[in-house]
């Protein structure tokens, strides 16, 4: 019974995933994303130079293009439910300047704090107001070769928003208490608010903001942190508390901007309730490991070493029609980042509730 019933989840998924996929009728979709890992289009590879290797990437795009998973991200399955053009990392040189539909300034490993650190959220800020220059000082020279966005294309483009996991996640890195971890979130949240003022300051009015996602449910947590501070599900309730509480604090803090900028929409979408729903459920969705990498070493329970990570000598990827949630111990393979995809797409985890394309009609 089970499996018929995940079966028909998995095919209620797949067909609201294809009726909320549409295109931007009244003006062509221009995104500018900011974030970590969970968001990096392959800004680390083209920025640093990082070897991110195969089996990464190689469920889709049979390559590695730098994303830290088997496939794509949500932002890809985001900018396919538009038929746009997946977005290109800004550090990208050999991008073929190809930025008509925006540009992508997530980079892994990226927080809000420390500031003024590569690739901060405020050093992401600082790449898109010189991105932003630079394209209009060019449009101005008629230096542009009909890749080049307008000022009218900055005013209607989207603003995402995907960060915070990073500085919860190295704040408990730290032997910081719990205690020490919550008294940190107002500064993490003062950044991302610092952020969407300097956006909007440039013309932005559209926002599109993630919260983050259940980290205690990362089997590289649980691997690095044995604890018998776990819920039902095996998740460590602590970080998970501490993230509970960030996002709590984002939420108030995109009403508070509601109210502050009144002529900003801003959009605040649930992705913890998203993933923990998906792991507390894995078996409706076909997930029988749920806690478990697909890429990494070690084994059951987790499959996650530090010292042989996914891509690294001597790891162990599984079958590639096997079916997990967790890629490599950190980020989501192609699989569940689709339902995820669907999932926000339904609008049902988003406050307000607007369409995903909300920014090209309005």
């Amino acid at each position: 019974m089970a499996a018929i019933v995940g079966l028909f989840t998995l095919l209620l998924l797949h067909l609201l995933f294809t009726l909320v996929c549409s295109h931007c009728i009244a003006r062509p979709p221009v995104i500018f994303n900011f974030g970590d890992s969970n968001s990096d289009t392959g800004g680390l590879v083209a920025g640093l130079g990082f070897p991110v290797l195969l089996p990464n990437g190689r469920s889709f795009f049979r390559r590695s293009t730098g994303r830290l998973s088997d496939g794509r991200l949500l932002i890809d399955f985001l900018c396919e439910s538009l038929n746009t053009n997946l977005l290109n990392p800004y550090m990208d040189s050999l991008a073929g300047s190809n930025f008509k539909n925006g540009a992508n300034f997530a980079i892994v490993g990226s927080s809000t704090l420390p500031k003024y650190v590569p690739f901060s959220l405020n050093i992401q800020v600082m790449q898109f107001l010189h991105f932003r220059s630079r394209m209009l000082e060019l449009l101005n020279g008629n230096l542009g070769h009909g890749n080049l966005i307008d000022d009218s294309g900055f005013r209607n483009a989207l603003y995402m928003i995907d960060i915070g996991q990073n500085d919860i996640a190295d704040s408990f890195a730290k032997n910081l208490s719990y205690s020490q971890v919550i008294n940190l979130i107002p500064s993490f949240i003062s950044e991302i608010k610092n952020a969407m003022k300097a956006l909007y300051d440039q013309g932005g009015r559209k926002f599109w903001i993630h919260n983050t996602g259940p980290l205690g449910c990362l089997p590289q947590k649980l691997s690095l942190f044995p604890t018998k501070d776990l819920d039902r599900h095996g998740c460590i309730s602590s970080f998970n508390a501490a993230a509970t509480l960030f996002n709590t604090a984002l939420k108030s803090l995109c009403q508070n901007m509601r109210n502050e900028l009144k002529d900003a929409n801003i959009v605040y979408v649930d992705i913890y309730t998203i993933k923990y729903n998906l792991i507390a459920n894995s078996s409706l969705y076909g997930f029988p490991n749920p806690l478990m990498a697909c890429c990494g070493a070690g084994g059951p329970p987790y499959n996650y070493n530090i010292r042989v990570t996914c891509g690294q000598p001597g790891y162990e990827v599984c079958n590639e029609d096997s079916k997990f949630i967790s890629w490599d111990g950190i980020h989501y393979s192609e699989a569940a980042n689709k339902i995820v995809a669907s999932k926000v797409l339904s609008t049902a985890y988003s406050t307000p509730p607007l369409p995903f394309d909300f920014f090209c009609h309005n």
